[in-house]
């Protein structure tokens, strides 16, 4: 296997990520935007150790930072003239022009506004009397000067993540601004509303409670940006070659074995990386090419990375940084969620590994030559001290204190370890490389997150989830209503009207999750659905905990759906392959993940955490029950068990596969008889398989 290259890695994913494209700055600004970042991620990582400022004044600092750094780095249309650097005019600094160093000061300005007007201020000039009292007494009633910097704000907010991450996100919010302020010409009844005047949204986005001061910024803050910062210093110092060295090793030797380094490379690598566009690249850049090599059709192989990769954000222990939002959100310890995500994401991983291995098996791929597996002892002896960092990590994690309290001794034992081993030294560049290349990494994911929070300010405000899982569940029941007798007549059926409404509502809710989700980076896809879709399946009795891990897999999955599924087409670009082709190899290939949230849901015991649904009886006839389900998509995908499978047994195995979604006898028998003609199928194809391969060995 070839040597991972955490720099290449970095090169490509900024080549396949346009949201890290940025213009050319002059030398000056080079310099400033170097020498501030690191300064901004010392500051996030100390402060994460010794304790942040005040909320206000911490959020106030991370959301002015941001705000600097992307207005400087992100043209306001990225076309190649803006792009490429300009030569300095009176309008033009190092190739910012002077609309964009406006921004940066009124955005500055109305950051740091919260904190500075916290307590009264009370002051004459020139003969002017200036008099505002505390911010606890203007809440609820801004003052003008409130509602002046608070728009301003918002404007700014909403031109950053345009610049960013596209305008998708910014007419999202604009429809959620429009609803909170003209509810009351909504023409449907159970959406419409008085109408919040805009001084009182004002002050319902930009007093810190709510909104853009909300709970969104503080995680961004105080979690998400260090846990970036972790997993770029950490590949840096190694630990993504011990990662690929040790998937090799367990994987490399088994039928499809190139193929199955991905899927382990890349579950490890998620754990420190809350991106699939990184993970897609980091292991990527190798597994793509020597899966090509081995004989995986280009847009096979990018698939296969894709889907993976994706599967890294749901992956215990350190999933990605929206499991830290549903831990803030649900007000439970941070070990609940991880508990509660073990099975679900080892179903996930199983699905892929299935998938891949039928498909290699129906390909006639093998697995590595023994030369090429890299020795177990000597892969511990050379990257073990790289592990350490991550272990560290965990046990701060698992011993009861804060996430970035974890993120503190996690960064500083990998700076630690890092100038200290000598199998993969960190130099004083690699390090505040990392720094900027971390800070660079969190722009985007900051300002979205900060963005999003007014879409969470208004849904509270106005009470928008809650009535739109209404209008789901109607919707749904008036459908089943409609379905009912027609599920009645099947022979042995046992379908009851709220068991059809369920399992309509998750379908249409799955659905929204996925389209919302289209090029959404994923902690502010989590929030945004959680806000809006979680709701309706509150509605339906889901347990909490199972109706945010329903949302945020099904966000998941967004990523790898087309026609919007970035790291699939960044797997495109590595393999040189059809971008739309390796979206669907992707999405087929983590088609297990549909039905696996459908099951949680059905029975929260997989979920182990909710001890009023927890048995053990329940706990494994459900995992067992949901194993064979991935197990039996993944045949069908692949068209491939013990022989080829013909195009009707295809359907007939989804068919018994997505019958065990709801565990119970009745729907078991049903998988079961829907297989029993599957399974003779490809048992006599099995012989003709062999038969086949005898002639042929005689015949040579």
């Amino acid at each position: 296997m070839a040597e991972f290259d955490a720099k290449k890695a970095e090169e490509l994913e900024e080549k396949y990520d346009s949201g890290l494209q940025t213009r050319a700055l002059g030398p000056f600004l080079v310099k400033f935007v170097f020498a501030f970042s690191v300064l901004f991620a010392m500051y996030h990582w100390i402060t994460a150790g010794t304790g942040v400022p005040i909320d206000y004044w911490h959020m106030g600092f991370h959301m002015s930072g941001v705000i600097l750094l992307v207005f400087i780095a992100y043209p306001m249309f990225k076309t190649p003239e803006s792009m490429d650097l300009a030569e300095n005019t009176w309008w033009r600094f190092s190739n910012v022009p002077l609309w964009d160093w406006l921004f940066i000061v009124v955005g500055i300005a109305c950051s740091l506004y919260i904190g500075i007007t916290w307590y009264e201020i009370n002051f004459t000039i020139f003969g002017i009397d200036f008099f505002l009292p505390e911010q606890v007494i203007r809440q609820g009633d801004p003052a003008p000067i409130d509602v002046v910097f608070g728009t301003l704000l918002i404007l700014v907010l909403l031109e950053a993540v345009r610049r960013t991450l596209g305008i998708i996100v910014p007419i999202i919010i604009l429809l959620f601004t429009g609803y909170a302020i003209f509810g009351q010409y909504i023409p449907i009844q159970i959406l419409t509303h008085p109408g919040i005047p805009w001084a009182q949204y004002i002050n319902n986005m930009y007093f810190p409670a709510e909104g853009i001061y909300g709970v969104t910024l503080w995680i961004v803050s105080t979690v998400v940006f260090h846990f970036v910062l972790f997993g770029v210093i950490a590949q840096r110092m190694g630990l993504g070659q011990f990662f690929v060295d040790i998937a090799t090793v367990i994987a490399g030797r088994y039928t499809g074995g190139l193929a199955k380094v991905s899927v382990v490379s890349s579950a490890f690598f998620g754990t420190i990386s809350g991106s699939s566009i990184a993970n897609t690249v980091s292991t990527g850049s190798l597994t793509i090419p020597n899966m090509k090599r081995m004989g995986y059709p280009g847009h096979l192989a990018g698939g296969v990375e894709a889907a993976s990769s994706a599967g890294g954000q749901i992956t215990p222990p350190i999933m990605g940084a929206a499991a830290f939002v549903m831990a803030e959100f649900l007000e439970v310890p941070y070990t609940t969620i991880v508990v509660a995500a073990i099975v679900p994401a080892a179903m996930h991983y199983i699905g892929v590994l299935c998938i891949v291995h039928f498909q290699a098996k129906r390909l006639g791929l093998k697995g590595l030559p023994s030369e090429e597996i890299p020795k177990l002892l000597y892969v511990l002896k050379r990257g073990w001290p790289t592990a350490v960092p991550l272990v560290v990590l965990i046990y701060v994690l698992f011993s009861g204190f804060s996430p970035h309290m974890a993120a503190f001794w996690g960064i500083t034992s990998a700076i630690t370890i890092g100038f200290l081993n000598p199998m993969h030294r960190l130099t004083i560049k690699d390090l505040l490389d990392g720094f900027v290349t971390g800070v660079k990494y969190a722009l985007a994911v900051g300002a979205v997150c900060a963005a999003i929070g007014i879409v969470v300010g208004v849904v509270n405000s106005t009470g928008l989830g809650f009535r739109l899982g209404f209008m789901v569940t109607n919707g749904a029941q008036t459908l089943a209503e409609d379905i009912l007798p027609i599920m009645s007549a099947i022979p042995f059926s046992d379908f009851q009207l709220p068991d059809i409404t369920l399992f309509i509502s998750l379908v249409l809710i799955a659905i929204t999750c996925i389209m919302m989700g289209a090029g959404l980076p994923t902690t502010a896809l989590y929030i945004m659905l959680a806000t809006v879709a979680q709701p309706a399946l509150a509605t339906l009795g889901v347990p909490p905990l199972a109706s945010h891990l329903f949302v945020l897999y099904y966000g998941v999955i967004s990523e790898i759906t087309p026609p919007v599924c970035a790291s699939a087409y960044a797997a495109a670009g590595i393999a040189n392959a059809n971008p739309f082709r390796t979206g669907c190899s992707a999405f087929t290939l983590g088609i297990g993940k549909l039905i696996v949230p459908m099951v949680f849901v059905y029975s929260p015991a997989m979920l182990i955490v909710l001890p009023e649904y927890f048995t053990w009886g329940a706990f494994f006839e459900t995992s067992i029950t949901c194993g064979l389900g991935v197990m039996l998509l993944a045949m069908s995908v692949a068209g491939y068990f013990l022989a080829p499978m013909p195009g009707p047994f295809r359907v007939l195995v989804a068919i018994s596969g997505i019958f065990l979604v709801a565990p119970n006898y009745t729907s078991d028998l049903w998988a079961l008889a829907f297989f029993a003609p599957v399974l003779v199928q490809q048992i006599l194809g099995r012989r003709v398989v062999r038969a086949n391969e005898l002639q042929e060995a005689q015949a040579t």
